[in-house]
């Protein structure tokens, strides 16, 4: 529909315009330098104005061309401010056969180029036309009908058979939105053209010289003496009104059968939008005038269609706005609408037309509306994570994504991404069908090539008849405003999930802190119920040795329970490590002979139920044996553990160089917890011989109560050492007769805590209320305090604070344990967790006081 030049498609992006150095018959062309002496001419100016060309190169302009018209030229050249810029003269007399004629002016490496064609006497101002035309097209009630009175203002005032708008795409093929043409010649309308017609050196001229002509596409044309300068360039005729076109263009249009044509550009943003494209069937020339008058209104169409554009997007993007607005407000509301994909689509289709919506959130997904199958949803997602980070994405044909895309392009061939979170991402996607649709080309789009020896080069097409072409697999494509439409959206969904995320991660911290408390209220009680329990075993019991045994034996399983129940409620009731059990039992009842138990094993953890079961097992393992077994003299008890092909946790406890081992003959309560424990409680195995060399016992413990702890690395580390623990072997006799205050509120607990201290050889004063150990405090001053923090509905704060002003030393005790609460100038305090043993007894007073209890 419009020139351009043969270029070789091989470089089509690096090869500059190739000017013909040649202008169309009909008009004349002069070029002068600077000081104004002729450099060169159009050949036919002999004809135009009687001057031979041989004698008017290298002259004064002047001896030529009426003084004044040299005059006006001269201050029409000081307006070329600004590169491209031409300016014209109107019905001015040149030679002397009194033809008029119009003229332009325009610079061109260095020279000024003088162009004239015949014209006639100025008309009445171009402006009240103009003004008339925009007052039509300002009426106009929609796009459609503004491009209808684009095109009839303009044959209107042109008078060509057809003038089309044609209108370019993102991918550079164009279609005719418009038109206006005489009865009985068909209609264009609506047809589709390849970009190849117009290719991009075309394109790019288009842009610079806003209006092309083709008086006579039969006429030939003038060549331009001489044809290069003494540099050897030709004459750079891009902005020329006369110049010459391609001889591909010529037989394109003769291939139409188009005599005459004429385009004006149409640039919208700085950018090619448009052109208005003009044909006659036989020679016609408007005159320069009227071609300027339809410059300028191409000029005052273009400002309003992009002011048209620009209010449209701008109305779009506004009630864009507004939805986003009312996203934010409906999840700050109801934050459970973000999970919801039939109310998301809804909201998100309203501002963006689209068939369906799926959501992608932590690798969980729902759909909304049509969608693809769930595993090719799936490959989207992952074909998405590959793309650019953080930005929206939108393809008109899935299928260029992921393979396999056909399958399913009548739920969803096209669609726009729109992540909201970092990577991996997350994602809401809109997806639209496939639009089966038949495209109309003038003629096959896929134009025909010819071979050279510089390979393929463009050739004309021959034959415009309409032809269709079926496209399948595509959908509606999204906008440039959809796209900026899906950014503003993407903004809100990304603040939305954020805050989201801070109140869940608020909430985590929330719930975390209550169940850390309700964790350490009831670890508290229960401490204090096994203490209480301990205590009464321990002040009920007679003088009977073998009662006393009892007791020993019933107060040593308790407190393994307790022991247990410290370990697994340390981590929240969570799994306990294994070798950690054994050390505690190592240390509480065979502490003198400790490094005689070896433990081999990596590293696992058991959940609260198998560690309160093995607690039970261990304690009466190491009892027995240091009564009886290895641990009774010299021996030494290996323990080791793996897990088996199933996952499952095997454990081994073998005694070696003990006494010599007989079978127990009577079945003990302390047998049937080794014997039963575990594949009762927990579903498991469990075995114990009596060789005479030493007792094993072996046991199965299943997978599902068994985990592995991860280092920093992520990995396991192999134990293979001695138990050992950080309490002391303390003694019991004597302790300098140093005198305690015990500030306890739970009788039974305070019995059992004074015989512990009694046994160091304290003097002790229990007090159960603030009230009375202040008063204690009135009249003595203890060598140490002992403070439970908890005393009913009252702390013992007040009293620690006493006794630091009197630089008396103290310690805490308390069911909480090293997650006891203190206060801010208590926070270095040591705190003793209950139930009171000898052990952390002697533990406290040695770091207390510098000693532990002799």
């Amino acid at each position: 529909m419009t020139d351009f030049d043969k270029v070789d498609l091989t470089n089509c992006d690096r090869e500059p315009i190739h000017l013909l150095g040649a202008i169309q018959p009909g008009g004349f062309l002069i070029a002068v330098s600077t000081d104004w002496i002729i450099a060169r001419v159009s050949k036919n100016i002999r004809d135009l104005l009687g001057f031979d060309p041989e004698q008017l190169i290298g002259s004064p302009l002047p001896e030529y061309v009426p003084a004044a018209l040299v005059h006006d030229l001269r201050n029409k050249l000081s307006y070329l401010s600004a590169p491209d810029m031409v300016e014209r003269l109107f019905g001015r007399e040149i030679g002397t056969s009194g033809q008029l004629y119009d003229i332009a002016i325009h610079m061109s490496d260095g020279q000024i180029l003088i162009e004239a064609e015949p014209g006639t006497a100025v008309g009445e101002d171009s402006t009240n036309a103009v003004r008339a035309m925009m007052s039509r097209l300002d009426r106009t009630p929609d796009l459609t009908a503004f491009y209808r009175e684009g095109a009839r203002q303009v044959r209107a005032l042109l008078g060509y058979d057809r003038v089309m708008v044609y209108k370019f795409a993102e991918s550079g093929s164009g279609a005719v939105v418009a038109e206006a043409c005489k009865p009985g010649i068909g209609s264009f309308l609506g047809l589709n053209y390849p970009a190849s017609d117009i290719p991009r050196q075309a394109r790019q001229l288009y842009m610079r010289n806003l209006v092309r002509v083709i008086r006579d596409v039969n006429a030939e044309p003038v060549p331009i003496v001489p044809a290069v300068d003494a540099a050897g360039r030709r004459i750079d005729l891009s902005l020329s009104i006369l110049r010459s076109v391609s001889p591909i263009h010529i037989e394109y249009l003769k291939n139409m059968g188009v005599g005459a044509s004429l385009s004006i550009s149409i640039i919208v943003d700085g950018q090619l939008w448009g052109l208005f494209a003009c044909h006659h069937y036989s020679p016609r020339f408007p005159t320069f005038e009227r071609r300027s008058v339809c410059e300028l209104f191409a000029d005052m169409f273009a400002m309003r269609l992009e002011s048209r554009e620009r209010r449209q997007v701008a109305e779009y993007e506004q009630r864009a706005r507004d939805i986003s607005d009312q996203l934010l407000g409906a999840v700050a509301s109801d934050e459970t609408l973000l999970q919801d994909p039939d109310w998301l689509g809804d909201i998100l289709t309203s501002a963006i037309p689209a068939d369906g919506v799926g959501v992608w959130i932590n690798g969980n997904y729902a759909f909304s509306g049509v969608a693809p199958p769930t595993e090719d949803f799936r490959r989207i997602v992952r074909a998405l994570n590959g793309l650019a980070a953080g930005r929206v994405f939108s393809t008109d044909h899935i299928g260029g994504l992921i393979d396999g895309a056909n399958a399913f392009a009548d739920q969803a061939a096209g669609l726009l991404a729109i992540p909201i979170s970092r990577s991996p991402r997350d994602y809401v996607i809109l997806f639209r069908k496939e639009l089966k649709q038949s495209v109309r080309w003038a003629g096959d789009p896929h134009k025909p090539i010819e071979y050279g020896p510089n390979g393929p080069r463009l050739t004309p097409r021959e034959s415009f008849a309409e032809w269709q072409e079926e496209v399948e697999g595509h959908a509606q494509p999204f906008t440039t405003s959809q796209i900026r439409v899906a950014e503003t959206l993407r903004a809100t969904l990304i603040e939305v999930v954020l805050r989201l995320a801070d109140e869940a991660a608020a909430e985590r911290r929330q719930s975390t802190a209550r169940q850390e408390m309700l964790i350490a209220e009831l670890n508290h009680r229960v401490r204090n119920i096994l203490g209480v329990i301990r205590g009464l075993i321990r002040q009920s019991q007679p003088e009977s040795p073998e009662v006393k045994e009892f007791v020993k034996l019933v107060d040593g399983r308790i407190h393994a329970l307790a022991r247990a129940h410290n370990q697994i409620t340390d981590d929240h009731w969570g799994p306990a490590p294994l070798q950690a059990l054994i050390e505690a039992e190592a240390a509480a009842f065979a502490a003198d002979r400790q490094s005689a138990i070896i433990a081999k094993g990596d590293p696992v953890l058991l959940n609260p139920q198998a560690y309160s079961t093995m607690a039970l097992v261990v304690h009466e393992l190491v009892t027995n044996s240091t009564k009886y077994g290895s641990l009774s003299g010299s021996g030494e008890v290996h323990i080791d553990w793996s897990r088996d092909h199933n996952g499952n946790l095997v454990f081994v406890w073998q005694e070696v160089g003990g006494p010599p081992v007989s079978p127990p003959k009577r079945k003990g309560f302390g047998t049937t917890i080794v014997n039963r424990s575990v594949p009762y409680d927990l579903g498991g195995e469990a075995s114990i011989s009596y060789a005479v060399e030493g007792v094993r016992a072996e046991f199965c413990i299943p997978a599902r109560h068994v985990s592995e702890p991860r280092n920093i690395a992520g990995s396991a580390i192999r134990v293979t050492r001695p138990t050992m623990s950080s309490q002391r072997v303390v003694s019991l006799d004597g302790f300098g007769g140093k005198s305690i205050l015990l500030v306890e509120d739970s009788l039974i607990i305070a019995l059992d805590a004074e015989d512990i201290l009694e046994r160091f050889g304290a003097s002790v004063t229990t007090a159960s209320t603030p009230e009375a150990a202040h008063n204690y405090l009135d009249q003595h001053r203890p060598d140490l305090a002992i403070l439970d923090i908890n005393l009913g509905d009252q702390m013992s704060f007040g009293v620690a604070d006493r006794l630091r002003e009197l630089g008396l030393p103290f310690f805490f005790a308390s069911g909480y344990g090293e997650q006891a609460s203190l206060p801010m100038e208590h926070r270095a305090a040591t705190v003793v967790q209950k139930p009171y043993t000898s052990h952390n007894m002697a533990k406290a007073i040695e770091d207390l006081m510098g000693h532990a209890p002799e």
